[in-house]
């Protein structure tokens, strides 16, 4: 399965705020800095966490982004649904049927569904439990436990140290 740039810069983002831990608000450009990430770009999906509920919006000019949730309440699947949208990754357009093959079988050979379009509908299944069973608190101890620093290193980044 391949997802946009905008899942991970979304993963790491979400991990960020949680790594400053004062709730405070940040702007896209100090989120987007932290990683030398097109603003514009991460806005986008910035936007798209909103929507989904994971980050909430604070207006004004200390406004910015904070954290709607702990990490402990979201799953790997509600950031990628949040950015890549809940349309199955595989389409079946129904092939088996066309051409002089499609032709060849008769109508009950297709009484049932494509086995194609079976086999690919259960991998996307098996994806998707394997990232709901994964909360980014899962994601941020794996991170930590590779670079025990990592939180000051992101507020320092941040300018919040």
């Amino acid at each position: 399965m391949r997802t946009s740039k905008g899942v991970e810069w979304a993963v790491h983002t979400l991990l960020n705020l949680a790594w400053l831990g004062d709730g405070e608000p940040v702007t896209t450009a100090q989120l987007a800095a932290g990683h030398d990430l097109s603003p514009s770009y991460l806005n986008k999906q910035l936007q798209h966490l909103v929507k989904a509920g994971l980050l909430e919006s604070v207006p004004g000019a200390r406004g910015g982004f904070r954290l709607a949730w702990p990490l402990e309440a979201v799953t790997m699947l509600d950031v990628v649904l949040a950015i890549e949208g809940d349309e199955p990754v595989f389409r079946c357009a129904e092939i088996r049927r066309c051409g002089t093959i499609g032709e060849q079988v008769p109508e009950s050979g297709f009484s049932r569904p494509c086995a194609v379009n079976s086999a690919m509908a259960r991998a996307e299944v098996a994806w998707q439990r394997a990232l709901a069973e994964q909360s980014l608190a899962d994601v941020q101890a794996t991170a930590v436990a590779h670079a025990p620093a990592l939180a000051s290193h992101v507020r320092r980044g941040m300018g919040r140290d």
